[in-house]
């Protein structure tokens, strides 16, 4: 990847792919940003991107880090064992609660008196559509946002923001360049956490009867969940082909799982995304 220049202006957006344990990739380019004190008057972010965007809008550099590598090593928080204990793939006890609140706890006032946008994607179960939350004053609502826009189907129990029931945004939205354009942000850099040609399966996601039964609208964005997603980015292909888009992705077919463990891979991949970043020119 050559060196890119980037000029921000009010109209600039940072759009984060989520992707589990891939959004490592994402933690670097976020640190590279804060250590040069780069900042987007929008970013949105995706489940793992809703995360790691929340440290990076609070300045806590480092912290989404933590979370992915060293707070995995410690308390091997994923696993078939919480989802046979606690019906969670992932420890959210640790995620959501303990860790914000005392591992590194997150700095909620440095978050509410950022000036810049920051919206965190959901799917809501009823309907099928991705919701967009802002909040950065109730912090309750704050990690029930992020917690629902992480909330991977199968493996992850049913959130709720507001007393709506809310699974990962990554169904309904897992680029959501189009919504930034919407809001008047025309001018974006994306994120993304697979390299450049990757595509889903065409075939439909498999939603087996057990599983939202009462949500039929879920089950339909589910299965053409793949769809969907290949087309966004197709969309970013061709906005970047034109350069109307900046995009930072790896540049090695990714060997990091959803799931990953191997903190090896996971170390390589921060590294990889710290150093892609840094050759972007920011004017």
């Amino acid at each position: 990847m050559c060196s890119k220049s980037v000029v921000i202006t009010p109209r600039s957006g940072l759009i984060l792919e989520g992707g589990g344990m891939r959004g490592i990739f994402t933690c670097g380019v976020l640190d590279n940003f804060m250590d040069r004190e780069i900042r987007f008057p929008y970013t949105i972010g995706v489940s793992a991107g809703a995360c790691n965007g929340l440290s990076y809008m609070s300045g806590q550099r480092g912290r989404a880090k933590f979370s992915n590598i060293d707070l995995l090593d410690k308390y091997r928080y994923i696993g078939f064992r919480h989802l046979l204990t606690k019906g969670n793939i992932m420890d959210f006890d640790l995620l959501f609660k303990k860790f914000p609140q005392e591992i590194v706890p997150y700095d909620y006032a440095r978050y509410a008196r950022c000036e810049e946008r920051f919206e965190m994607v959901t799917t809501e179960c009823a309907t099928g559509n991705a919701c967009y939350f802002e909040e950065k004053l109730e912090e309750k609502r704050i990690i029930d946002i992020v917690r629902a826009s992480s909330s991977l189907p199968f493996v992850c129990p049913i959130a709720k923001v507001d007393g709506r029931e809310m699974l990962d945004g990554g169904i309904a939205d897992s680029l959501p360049m189009a919504r930034a354009m919407a809001l008047g942000y025309d001018n974006n850099v994306v994120v993304l956490t697979r390299n450049a040609g990757y595509r889903k399966s065409e075939k439909p996601t498999m939603v087996p009867w057990p599983f939202y039964r009462k949500y039929p609208a879920l089950r339909a964005k589910i299965r053409n969940r793949n769809m969907h997603y290949n087309s966004q980015i197709e969309l970013i292909e061709e906005r970047e082909r034109r350069g109307e888009v900046v995009v930072i992705r790896p540049e090695r077919p990714i060997v990091v799982g959803r799931m990953e463990r191997d903190l090896d891979k996971l170390r390589a991949l921060y590294d990889e995304g710290y150093e892609i970043a840094s050759r972007i020119n920011f004017l």
